[in-house]
C-alpha cells in the first residue's frame, strides 16, 4: 500500500514560476532555471525540457538538469504520439524504465540509476509541441494537485516556445529585409 503523497507545489511556488515564464526575456535561461526548480521542489534525480521536431518526429532537449552527459547523449528520442504525452496531451507514468516498452535506451537509463519517469505535456492550444520529464531514483507518486500544477505550468511554456519561436521567425524577416537594397524596399519598409 503506498502513502498519499506529500504536497510540495504550492501557490508561492507557482505563482513565482508563473510570474517567471511571462517575464523571462532570455528563453535559455528560463528553462535553465524551470527544471533546476522541478528537480529541487520535487525532490527528484533529474528533469529535461525537450521540444517536438515535427519534421523528424523526434525530441530535442533544450534543457536538463542533474543528467550526466553520458545519458543526454544516449541517441535521438523518437515519439510515438499513440503513446507519449505529446500525443495523447496527457500526463504519462513510466514506472519502471528499465522494463517499459515505450522507453527506447533502458539500459541507459538503469547505468543512470534512473527507475521512474513522468512526462508532462507542453502544449500550445490543443497542439503538443514539448515535454518536461522528471527522472527519479525510485517509482515517482506526486500529489495530482501538484501533477494540475505542472500541466498548467506546461501550457504556459508553450505561450512562451511558440511566441519566442514567432520573435525569431519576424527577427529573421527583418534582418532580410534590412539587407535589401533600398529601391527593393521602398513603400513596403519605413
Amino acid at each position: 500500500m503506498s502513502l498519499k503523497p506529500e504536497r510540495k507545489f504550492y501557490l508561492k511556488q507557482f505563482k513565482a514560476i508563473s510570474n517567471a515564464i511571462s517575464t523571462y526575456e532570455d528563453f535559455n535561461l528560463l528553462v535553465t532555471h524551470l527544471v533546476e526548480g522541478v528537480c529541487r521542489a520535487f525532490n527528484v534525480k533529474g528533469a529535461s525540457i525537450l521540444i517536438l521536431d515535427q519534421i523528424e518526429q523526434q525530441l530535442f532537449r533544450v534543457s536538463s538538469y542533474g543528467i550526466s552527459d553520458e545519458y543526454l547523449n544516449k541517441g535521438p528520442l523518437f515519439i510515438d504520439k499513440k503513446y507519449c504525452s505529446i500525443g495523447t496531451g496527457k500526463v504519462e507514468l513510466v514506472e519502471d524504465m528499465q522494463n517499459d516498452s515505450r522507453i527506447q535506451y533502458p539500459e541507459a537509463a538503469k547505468k543512470e540509476g534512473m527507475v521512474s519517469m513522468m512526462c508532462i505535456p507542453i502544449k500550445y492550444r490543443s497542439w503538443g509541441i514539448g515535454v518536461i520529464r522528471m527522472y527519479h531514483s525510485e517509482v515517482l507518486n506526486l500529489h495530482e494537485s501538484d501533477v494540475d500544477s505542472l500541466c498548467v505550468l506546461g501550457n504556459q511554456l508553450g505561450l512562451v516556445i511558440e511566441n519566442n519561436g514567432l520573435k525569431n521567425f519576424v527577427d529573421h524577416v527583418n534582418m532580410a529585409i534590412e539587407q535589401l537594397p533600398p529601391r527593393m524596399t521602398r513603400g513596403f519598409c519605413k
